[in-house]
């Protein structure tokens, strides 16, 4: 598992985001405090504070730097 920090703070970006990890069949958990939620869930990913940075988890090995790649516009350094 791979964990980074992610910022989703507009309503396109986070559109984009969902796009982008469901095209990967690995799965992507969100977690804000002591919430978790599914990254492929648009709606669960609107009920987090989006002000803040978000821990993106990754969960497998395969295709990390692809997914890394892919996911670049929204890691926060």
């Amino acid at each position: 598992m791979k964990t980074v920090k992610i910022s989703l703070n507009s309503i396109d970006k986070v559109k984009s985001f969902v796009n982008d990890v469901t095209k990967f069949e690995n799965d992507f958990d969100l977690v804000s405090g002591r919430y978790v939620i599914d990254a492929k869930s648009i709606m669960g990913i609107f009920s987090l504070d989006l002000s803040k940075t978000i821990d993106l988890n990754i969960h497998g090995d395969q295709n990390l730097d692809q997914i890394l790649a892919v996911l670049k516009p929204y890691i926060v350094e």
